[in-house]
């Protein structure tokens, strides 16, 4: 099954959990599971609240909580940039379940490499050194989706989104994922997806962007206080109509490192 697929969600919320594995690199507990529910069968990452570590400038709700609501300020906006991501129960307790992407091998979007091979058509984002001391490039790929994804990641106000949550799906579609830290009151944004600085955010981040303003003044808006506060909510709102008004991709603040560390 692929996030596309209709069904997805029922998947999610009914299917019966098997923890195959731990993806050991991430910061909190990552579990690899196989999914079943009326023979239907899939790969699911289900990450418990109870393995969630504390984070002072996150004191509210659940990282778990946030990875949901991102999904579905992607769905309002009808992006569909965020595999289907559920709130449910399993083994280990309550905890985020989202489904597998299978990625294209050797096919990564966002690269840091010698900057005479940045590819054709990439967007340069920053010039550094490497550990070795040699010149490399942060760059990532001029793909629509991808532009999509950074107008979403200022709305979310994404503090994380490294190059390897980025994913290029066997089949071509983009998904971004890990997004438990979103969604803050406070300014937060930090990305590798700068490329676009100052361009205009072209006419599918705006229909989406205004689908998704229209929706949070109703229930969809209501439903997010499951996972967010009333301020979280307002703040929300209010990058959405910032977004809108400037219509153009913005420039890194000045009070909050633009990219992750690491950035990977």
């Amino acid at each position: 099954m692929r996030p596309g697929d209709d069904g997805a969600v029922e998947l999610l919320t009914r299917g019966t959990l098997d923890v195959q594995g731990r993806l050991v690199d991430a910061s909190n507990a990552t579990l690899f599971c196989g999914i079943e529910h009326n023979g239907v069968q899939a790969q699911c990452v289900y990450k418990p609240i109870r393995g969630e570590r504390p984070l002072w400038d996150f004191p509210h709700g659940t990282l778990a909580g946030r990875e949901v609501a991102t999904y579905l300020v992607s769905e309002a906006a009808g992006f569909g940039l965020v595999p289907p991501t559920i709130l449910r129960p399993g083994p280990f307790g309550e905890g985020m379940v989202q489904l597998w992407v299978d990625t294209e091998p050797e096919a990564d979007l966002v690269d840091l490499l010698p900057p005479d091979d940045v590819p054709p058509g990439w967007r340069e984002v920053l010039r550094a050194h490497d550990r070795y001391g040699d010149p490399a490039a942060l760059a990532h790929a001029d793909h629509p989706r991808m532009r999509l994804l950074a107008a979403l990641d200022v709305v979310v106000n994404n503090a994380d989104r490294k190059g390897g949550h980025v994913l290029h799906e066997v089949g071509g579609a983009v998904y971004g994922v890990d997004h438990g830290i979103c969604l803050n009151a406070d300014d937060k944004l930090r990305t590798v997806l700068w490329g676009w600085l100052g361009e205009p955010l072209g006419d599918e981040a705006v229909d989406g962007l205004r689908r998704l303003r229209a929706g949070l003044d109703g229930e969809f808006g209501e439903s997010l206080h499951e996972h967010l506060t009333i301020t979280e909510v307002r703040m929300l709102v209010e990058r959405t109509e910032k977004l809108l008004g400037a219509g153009v991709f913005p420039a890194p603040g000045g009070d909050w490192p633009p990219i992750p560390w690491p950035a990977f």
